[in-house]
């Protein structure tokens, strides 16, 4: 017999363990990268987070303490304005860590259809 479509010839029953190990072992690594992923991306957003509370109670804290309307609007300003910054930062750094997941993901699909 000989194989078809560039499918490999399994010559005894030894081939076929090896080949279902393999699936095997590719699926393990892929998903144990994939939660890795997950959390790497989570563990971010909560660090994020976190820091934008502190920011924004820090910031309310010195608006109690404001002397006047214009040191007010100040604090305000600055905060609206670090706030936008962190965000637009932190977006870039989530949807780069998004990317690198989905081309950590597809890498053993890829190199499975490569085998082939």
């Amino acid at each position: 017999m000989t194989a078809a479509a560039g499918i490999p010839m399994i010559n005894n029953f030894q081939d076929f363990q090896k080949l279902g190990q393999n699936n095997v072992d590719t699926a393990l690594k892929f998903f144990g990268d994939w939660n890795k992923g997950w959390q790497a991306i989570a563990a971010e957003l909560t660090d994020y987070q976190k820091r934008a509370f502190e920011d924004g109670t820090a910031t309310f804290e010195k608006l109690a303490g404001a002397k006047s309307l214009e040191q007010a609007f100040e604090i305000q300003s600055s905060f609206a304005k670090r706030a936008y910054e962190d965000y637009v930062q932190q977006l870039t750094k989530i949807g780069s860590m998004y990317t690198a997941l989905a081309k950590d993901a597809y890498k053993p699909v890829e190199k499975a259809f490569q085998g082939r």
